[in-house]
């Protein structure tokens, strides 16, 4: 709620966009989804990551329990690791045919602020935390990680889809620590070459590994179309319509899989 709040107030202050759509008709909506999310995990995984990774750390599972290293290095360790399968799901998320009709929602918003990196469907939201807890016990990742990389990944996730002006020499040097909002924003463009971009949310090392990294829109941050093709009117914005998104048969003219190289 705190980093909510800061970045709203944000911008407010120093906008990199100016909205297209009032935040009175989005922002009802996508705070909804977040109320609507909290309570859906909370009733079926009411332990979550953290419950999860205690439960592995007492019984020894993981490959990081083989690792005959200071408890320290196996929190950084876990938290980088971590963040690598956040990265290889949310690409697997826009190249399955079936994830990417949970996962458009996201992108469906037709402006960008803080409040589009709280706005994940309910399913998404479950099939999400099941492969985290799977990836949780896989790795044997202490609890002290999970929670730090819990609270990084929410605190960024609002961090980089705020609609905030950087100074450019800034937003350069931090493109190599943290994804900062002019880096994703390029990854909610209409343009599927710019949507198959820069997919890290947290740490921005992966997208340069793979060469999935695009380091400007074509058509610059100011002037960008933000959304998919789908879903571009004003009741599409709805939360009643938001929630039935993942069951209208129209994700066809998405080129699912493909990605052009990055420049």
């Amino acid at each position: 709620m705190g980093v909510l709040v800061l970045m709203a107030l944000w911008e407010l202050w120093a906008p990199r966009r100016q909205p297209s759509i009032p935040r009175r008709r989005r922002w009802p909506s996508n705070l909804g989804i977040v109320a609507l999310n909290t309570m859906v995990v909370r009733l079926a995984f009411p332990t979550a990551a953290v419950g999860v990774a205690l439960l592995a750390e007492a019984r020894g599972w993981g490959l990081l329990s083989l690792l005959n290293a200071p408890p320290w290095v196996l929190v950084a360790l876990a938290v980088v690791l971590l963040d690598l399968a956040i990265y290889l799901q949310h690409v697997l998320f826009h190249a399955v045919p079936a994830f990417w009709r949970l996962h458009r929602m996201h992108h469906a918003d037709l402006d960008l602020d803080v409040t589009t990196g709280l706005r994940f469907h309910p399913l998404e939201i479950l099939l999400s935390l099941a492969i985290k807890l799977g990836i949780v016990v896989a790795l044997g990742a202490p609890a002290e990680a999970v929670l730090i990389f819990e609270v990084l990944l929410n605190a960024t996730s609002m961090f980089n889809h705020g609609n905030v002006r950087l100074l450019l020499r800034l937003d350069r040097a931090l493109r190599w620590l943290v994804v900062t909002p002019d880096m994703h924003r390029i990854h909610h463009s209409i343009l599927p070459r710019e949507t198959n971009s820069n997919f890290g949310f947290n740490l921005p090392w992966w997208d340069r590994l793979f060469g999935t990294y695009r380091a400007e829109p074509q058509g610059g941050h100011e002037a960008m179309t933000i959304g998919i093709e789908q879903f571009r009117s004003s009741r599409d914005l709805r939360l009643d319509r938001m929630l039935l998104q993942p069951f209208h048969d129209d994700d066809r003219s998405y080129p699912l899989g493909r990605r052009e190289p990055a420049a």
